[in-house]
């Protein structure tokens, strides 16, 4: 039998056997080759998000820029610098539109002064859900505790009314013998 009868299935030629102690593959595996993170599937989706109690849709991208603001606001700025430039890297890539979530609930945190004055008991709002009159009244005792900070110095009458209009329950604070406005 010759040496071409035998070459077949599982049996190739001798020229096209890979030498002894060469690869099959000599580049090899490309490194890193699924690590890239997937930006256009995640902020290209649509999500819903809850603000202030109405749903609205937008896009992951959108929604994760609405978090990063109240979160800057709060005061967080290194976690918002660097989100920023992971969507500034991501900006302009296609989006795949066949990877996409139904719905993600995303509710929105009062951030800023918002978020502490009620929850210290610092100050009250009054008529919020009317944009013309919302305002913040401060409570009895932190009127008390910012006029025993002034010691000698006193306030002006014009600013004795402000602070009297500002305050919830003026009646319930213990004004300082100099206090001339009571109504």
């Amino acid at each position: 039998m010759s040496k071409d009868a035998d070459i077949g299935y599982g049996n190739p030629p001798e020229a096209g056997q890979f030498k002894k102690g060469q690869s099959g593959n000599p580049k090899g595996r490309p490194r890193n080759r699924h690590r890239e993170i997937p930006y256009d599937v995640v902020l290209g989706q649509k999500v819903t998000i809850l603000e202030d109690g109405a749903k609205r849709r937008v896009t992951a991208a959108e929604a994760f820029l609405l978090q990063l603001t109240q979160r800057g606001l709060a005061g967080d700025s290194a976690a918002s610098h660097a989100a920023l430039e992971t969507i500034e890297e991501a900006r302009g890539k296609h989006v795949d539109a066949s990877a996409r979530v139904d719905e993600i609930i995303w509710v929105s945190i009062r951030s800023g002064a918002d978020a502490i004055l009620d929850k210290l008991g610092i100050a009250i709002k009054k008529y919020p859900a009317d944009p013309k009159r919302v305002r913040w009244e401060l409570n009895a005792w932190i009127v008390e505790a910012a006029l025993s900070r002034l010691g000698d110095e006193k306030l002006s009458e014009k600013e004795q009314q402000i602070v009297w209009d500002a305050t919830r329950t003026p009646y319930k604070v213990r004004w300082p013998d100099w206090w001339v406005v009571r109504a």
